[in-house]
């Protein structure tokens, strides 16, 4: 966060500089509200475009075996240009390569689950799948599988919808 806020300095002062620099090259015909007002514009600039750069540029980075299996659009009344093009505010990711199955129950899987967003620190959950039945388990602290590797009798499930992006990336075969 304190790196895109230099940048977007930065992004403000070469647009000064560049104002500048024409000014002097044209004889100093611009007004001097010119300069300020281009290098606020030239913020406004940068700053919407990481908005909507941040998504590509994070899963660009992901591990190979995380695959971004949903994402959240934000719009805000604040950023009136967002309800012509919603920007990617988070987004949830299944790990592949830490998927267990178990051959007592060969339709539950425990996955790893990366939840990113925007502004938030990154998240990630073990959940226990259950692919027939379209629920989940979260693995949170208090909740131990018994040695077949099936919760305890009495746990709640969560219900899925049965085209849910989650529950459909973390029960496909890799």
């Amino acid at each position: 966060m304190f790196l895109e806020l230099i940048a977007t300095f930065v992004a403000g002062l070469a647009a000064a500089g560049l104002v500048m620099l024409v000014n002097r090259t044209i004889g100093g015909r611009l007004p001097r509200w010119f300069t300020p007002a281009f290098a606020g514009a030239a913020m406004i600039g940068f700053t919407i475009w990481n908005e909507y750069n941040w998504f590509n540029h994070t899963t660009s980075q992901l591990p190979e075996g995380i695959e971004v299996v949903s994402t959240v659009e934000k719009t805000a009344i604040y950023r009136p240009w967002t309800y012509i093009a919603p920007y990617i505010d988070r987004f949830a990711a299944v790990d592949y390569a830490s998927i267990m199955t178990n051959p007592q129950a060969p339709d539950h899987r425990i996955v790893s689950v990366v939840f990113m967003g925007r502004w938030s620190p990154v998240r990630q959950v073990r959940m226990l799948f259950d692919c027939e039945g379209g629920r989940r388990i979260d693995l949170v602290d208090g909740i131990d599988l018994d040695p077949d590797g099936l919760p305890p009798e009495g746990t709640p499930w969560i219900g899925m919808e049965s085209d849910s992006p989650l529950l459909i990336g973390a029960c496909k075969e890799v």
